[in-house]
């Protein structure tokens, strides 16, 4: 009688068949959730088969987990068993997958042990039978202009590359391909000699009308080879690059930090992704949620149920993204970038509202620093130390003030472009001119903080929380000295980008600073500048319009109600230093509204340079 006992305690049964059927189940599907294929296999009929079918699943649905939630049990009296669970699988980059199925069991002389059989995986999957599991991406929803217009489309584009078959002569292939395409020999070399034979390589992707510009150098070289595709591209290369950003073949940087709430990556490899700007920070939003499709999929063909659909889960569309952008501004400050062949950028912005309306850089340029460049301003930064001497009551534009050729400041020259001297002048006419000595001395005047409490009125400092990062600029509120008198001027420790001092330029066109506007109807970016008092405005305002009528940007006159600053800003350790070209200002009324709107020409020497770029961005609208 005793040993009758004992043999149930062994082996883990209860009195209750129910429950070690139960038990037999759940350990089976907790082997099976945990990785543990060759245990989960222990506990069925047939270790080998079940082993065999695990694994090809785990093969089928790569990286997923499974979660197995446990219902009816029934128990026969012939010893047989069935057990209802609820099948949960965490597809890698794909929503979870959720299915009914049924795990029988049977007696054994030791333990219940689960039926081997396909349908242990899914209840549709025959002798012979696996799973396929495919992907399906919803459409990219788009990045719009300000009408609600898509920015990007699908353009046909050349995918230079080497066939490793077809080459005869390496260097000679990898030279030429260097010369036309301004990729490396070395790299183009590199990736040919680590590639399989007959393996495609690419070399760079191409639209067809900057392929058909090379086309001559390389078509007919041995190995090369162009394959055609399509991509979700903007207008042009360089349209609203730094803002828009680009879109293609997923990242691994992409891919890790895009996963979802349980840690699982949402993309894979081969999906076509936001790699920068806008289409990566709201990749999520644009992308929407992919799909899948699972099928019985069969190593012979013959079998009536290959192919069959078990379940699909659409994909859900995402929802577009509006941008402030203009298109034919955009197009006209990328004119007018494309014929400096130094880095130049344009941003152009709405005054009272603070919308990004273009952004642009040329080839020469990285996109990056038109928002978040980090520069000297160099005069331009004359509109906000005027904005300081106004409001301190020190000068009014009337007001006579000295222009001498230089200053000195504790031991250290300032100087006039050239040393000109104006002698005394309205202060009209030296801020018209341009004069570094005039506002040196007025601006030593001031109360340490008052040149950085101007420049916060407009917005400079502000931590602006946005989708694509814009630098607000740096303006010490301590500085004294030598550094003081440099700040005045835009040297010294004052660092401004573009986006920020058509920010500026936007505030005084319009008496109300705004924060920067990425995107329509995004929360924003912060609190809005309190600005400058109208009074100053009123008295401001004159004295940018004197710059275009008779100062140092007369090439604008004709350009329409125009209102500016030029800057020349010193940066670097050479002899002569070298010298950044600004021109910051706005137009009312012209042909798109009122634009405020900053140039920056890299390295231009001088404000004669970004005068120009602006001349031609105005002239092209």
């Amino acid at each position: 009688m005793a040993v009758l006992v004992l043999a149930p305690l062994l082996t883990g049964c209860s009195s209750d068949p129910t429950d070690d059927v139960r038990a037999a189940a759940q350990a089976f599907l907790d082997d099976w959730a945990a990785g543990e294929t060759d245990a989960a296999a222990d506990r069925t009929t047939d270790a080998p088969a079940t082993t065999a079918l695990l694994t090809q699943t785990a093969e089928d649905l790569p990286e997923a987990t499974l979660t197995a939630e446990l219902g009816d049990v029934q128990v026969d009296d012939d010893g047989a068993a069935t057990v209802d669970w609820q099948a949960t699988w965490d597809l890698a980059a794909a929503p979870d997958w959720s299915y009914p199925a049924t795990l029988s069991l049977t007696e054994g002389e030791e333990a219940w042990q689960v039926v081997a059989a396909p349908t242990i995986v899914h209840p549709e999957l025959g002798e012979g039978q696996h799973l396929e599991l495919a992907r399906s991406l919803a459409e990219r929803a788009p990045v719009t202009d300000a009408t609600g217009a898509p920015l990007f489309t699908e353009t046909e584009v050349v995918n230079v590359g080497v066939d490793t078959a077809q080459v005869t002569d390496l260097p000679a292939l990898a030279a030429a391909l260097s010369a036309a395409t301004d990729i490396s020999a070395e790299e183009i070399t590199a990736d040919v000699q680590a590639a399989p034979a007959g393996q495609f390589v690419p070399v760079i992707t191409l639209r067809r009308p900057d392929f058909e510009a090379i086309r001559a150098q390389v078509f007919d070289l041995p190995g090369a080879v162009f394959p055609t595709s399509t991509r979700l591209l903007a207008p042009s290369s360089r349209f609203g690059l730094a803002l828009l950003g680009r879109v293609g073949d997923a990242t691994q940087e992409v891919i890790d930090e895009t996963v979802g709430e349980d840690e699982q990556p949402v993309y894979a490899a081969g999906d076509t992704l936001g790699l920068s700007g806008l289409q990566r920070a709201f990749q999520a939003q644009l992308a929407g949620t992919p799909g899948f499709t699972v099928s019985v999929a069969s190593t012979d063909e013959s079998l009536e149920d290959a192919g069959q659909v078990i379940d699909t889960v659409d994909p859900v569309p995402g929802t577009p993204v509006q941008t402030p952008l203009v298109p034919a501004l955009q197009n006209a400050a990328d004119a007018a970038v494309a014929g400096q062949s130094l880095a130049t950028h344009v941003v152009v912005v709405r005054p009272g509202t603070g919308e990004l309306l273009a952004v642009s850089s040329n080839e020469a340029a990285n996109p990056a620093n038109a928002l978040s460049g980090q520069f000297p301003p160099g005069s331009s930064m004359k509109a906000i130390t005027a904005t300081a001497l106004l409001a301190a009551g020190t000068v009014t534009p009337e007001t006579a003030v000295p222009c001498p050729g230089t200053i000195t400041v504790e031991g250290r020259e300032f100087e006039n472009q050239d040393q000109f001297d104006l002698g005394t002048v309205p202060f009209t006419e030296a801020f018209a001119q341009s004069c570094n000595t005039t506002f040196i001395q007025q601006g030593l005047t001031l109360p340490d903080d008052a040149l950085a409490a101007a420049a916060t009125s407009y917005g400079v400092g502000s931590d602006w929380q946005l989708p694509v990062g814009v630098f607000s600029g740096e303006v010490p509120a301590d500085a004294t000295g030598t550094t003081k008198a440099a700040d005045q001027i835009g040297q010294g420790q004052v660092l401004m980008s573009p986006a920020q001092m058509a920010l500026v330029a936007a505030g005084i066109a319009s008496g109300t600073p705004a924060a920067p506007v990425e995107v329509v109807g995004a929360a924003p970016a912060g609190t809005a500048p309190a600005g400058p008092p109208a009074t100053v405005l009123d008295q401001l305002r004159p004295l940018m319009r004197q710059v275009v009528l008779s100062g140092t940007a007369t090439a604008l006159a004709d350009r329409g109600e125009v209102y500016g600053k030029t800057g020349t800003a010193e940066f670097g350790d050479a002899t002569p230093p070298e010298s950044h070209g600004w021109f910051v200002g706005y137009q009312l009324g012209g042909p798109q509204g009122d634009i405020a709107f900053a140039v920056l020409v890299e390295a231009g020497q001088s404000s004669s340079t970004a005068v120009g770029v602006a001349d031609a961005f105005l002239g092209a609208l």
